[in-house]
């Protein structure tokens, strides 16, 4: 069964309401509420890109800060990036790799997650409930204070001149932390639709290039997210169409101006580019643009052999600087293309993942290797002239994660390997181990499992549709638990009887009070609506939804 009715004429105007009661709810903060709509508005046929477009306009204007960082009494404190158009956009890609019935179910999630994700700024000095209300917020028995909007929506600023001059001065503009004049002029540059995808592909440079320059002891950082911000705006609005995007632009385009702004790791891949590449030195004359030589390189064809590559990650991630800069200057010099440089680089990012020991210890080794994808990504699909410095961004990072572990103490001592007897089970009987270690937030039996199914040779895209699911299942869960005592009417999802023919786990019997129990129950009714016929889905958890359900 389809995931959504067939849309009908004029539905548009007929779920406006529904909107507007979606609005009143997620504002309100109120997840069970914003659910019971999302549920109502798929049982109507509305497509998802709709229903995507109008969350990300009602999230917009309150997820927003007017800075990442604070300084309380003397002592800089981290103030967190929006991660409600980032969910939108890892739903857009979530739901290719699920069962049709279950497309639904990536935006379930984002529509559970943004009423948490409202006003980080308050949120992080406990004047507002939320995700990030994390040291002890109590709401009182009253209406929930409402968020706040810092950076109000503005018209564009249209210009005159050269294009590549007026990108310039948007990014000149970002630079200095003009945030409403960075912003006007991103809006007049995007009105001009025969230049959209170089305007585009300067807003996600901008966000590359905005890196911290340590991590080591610290706690306020980038970590990559203006360029994941930047990278949402251009798939969501890809997605539900550009002449439909203002809202996805005021989301995420106006934050890359928002200070802190990190560009000396940026800085350092230049003058690489011209000690390494170009033979020269460095003075103190201002340069600009790029060489020939450095876009000569961009058009290398050559494949890294295994000798290379693994040469490339020890560098990376077990010499210090400049090991890693002087080895991809050298396979640069010596043909090899950049985008499989990057994804050595990339390689060498999940190692640094897979060698960590510890579930709390993940953030820079997880923010690391989503900047090395994302990085490809924008290769992929954008030749942006200055893109060959961010090699050595990417190499900076992953260095920096891959020392900032060992430092730490947080390296794995054991290679993964799979567990004993795994070699004698079938490809289904792994995968519900694996589904177990996920639920119970076990990162080593987690790997150990998947190792075990790799190994196994069982068709890899029944493990990617599971993965898919239970990253959003388990996601909704912690969601629920870190927020429940800090929010209000934060509750367990709706009962299963109000989400008929959508995607909705059932309600739990009582709140929710322990993490790894409480993601179990969610694993296990996942698989129930997914598989139907799951012949080891669990016992003492809520009852699977009807069968066909989505």
């Amino acid at each position: 069964m389809a995931t959504q009715a067939a849309p009908r004429e004029n539905g548009r105007q007929e779920a406006a309401h529904l909107y507007g009661e979606l609005e009143e709810r997620l504002l309100a903060r109120d997840q069970e509420g914003g659910s019971r709509i999302y549920y109502e508005l798929l049982r109507r046929g509305r497509p998802l890109s709709e229903i995507m477009a109008e969350a990300v306009r009602i999230h917009a204007p309150y997820t927003h800060v007017p800075y990442h960082q604070r300084i309380d009494d003397g002592f800089p404190n981290f103030v967190n990036n929006d991660h409600c158009l980032l969910s939108s956009r890892a739903a857009i890609n979530l739901q290719k790799m699920l069962p049709e019935k279950l497309a639904g179910l990536p935006l379930a999630q984002t529509i559970w997650y943004i009423p948490s994700g409202l006003d980080i700024w308050n949120q992080k000095i406990l004047k507002a409930p939320g995700h990030y209300a994390t040291r002890g917020y109590k709401m009182p028995n009253a209406t929930p204070p409402a968020p706040v909007v810092y950076w109000p929506d503005q018209e564009p600023l249209k210009e005159s001149g050269p294009l590549n001059e007026r990108l310039n001065n948007w990014l000149t503009l970002v630079e200095r932390g003009q945030v409403v004049d960075a912003y006007r002029t991103f809006l007049g540059l995007m009105e001009e639709t025969g230049h959209r995808k170089e305007v585009l592909a300067q807003l996600v440079f901008a966000g590359m290039i905005d890196v911290q320059d340590r991590m080591l002891y610290n706690r306020s950082y980038t970590t990559g997210h203006k360029a994941y911000r930047a990278r949402s705006v251009v798939e969501i609005g890809n997605a539900v169409g550009w002449d439909n995007a203002h809202d996805i632009i005021y989301a995420g385009a106006l934050d890359i101006a928002v200070g802190p702004r990190w560009h000396s790791v940026y800085e350092m891949a230049c003058n690489v580019v011209t000690i390494f590449i170009e033979g020269k030195e460095v003075h103190a004359v201002p340069q600009g643009g790029t060489t020939e030589r450095e876009r000569a390189l961009l058009s290398n064809t050559g494949i890294l052999n295994e000798e290379e590559t693994d040469e490339l990650i020890d560098a990376l991630i077990r010499q210090h600087e400049p090991a890693y800069i002087e080895k991809i200057s050298a396979l640069l010099l010596a043909g090899k293309s950049p985008r499989r440089i990057i994804d050595a680089i990339q390689l060498a990012a999940a190692r640094v993942v897979l060698e960590t020991e510890g579930p709390n210890n993940f953030s820079m080794p997880q923010h690391t290797y989503e900047y090395c994808n994302t990085l490809g990504w924008f290769y992929d699909n954008f030749e942006h002239p200055q893109r060959l410095k961010l090699l050595y961004v990417a190499g900076s990072m992953v260095n920096q994660a891959a020392w900032n572990q060992r430092n730490s103490g947080w390296p794995k001592s054991d290679p993964i390997s799979a567990p004993s007897g795994a070699d004698r089970m079938s490809g289904s009987q792994i995968i519900e181990r694996l589904e177990a270690a996920l639920a119970a937030l076990d990162p080593s039996a987690s790997g150990a499992w998947t190792k075990a199914y790799l190994d196994s040779g069982e068709d890899r895209s029944t493990l990617v549709q599971r993965l898919a699911l239970m990253a959003r299942g388990s996601a909704t869960t912690r969601t629920t638990k870190r927020s429940r005592n800090a929010s209000w009417r934060i509750t367990p999802r709706t009962d299963a009887a109000t989400a008929t023919n959508c995607c909705s786990p059932a309600r739990t019997s009582r709140p929710i009070g322990n993490t790894a129990t409480a993601s179990r129950r969610a694993a296990v009714s996942a698989r129930r609506w997914a598989w139907p016929n799951c012949s080891n889905c669990g016992r003492g958890v809520p009852r699977p939804l009807p069968r066909g359900f989505g």
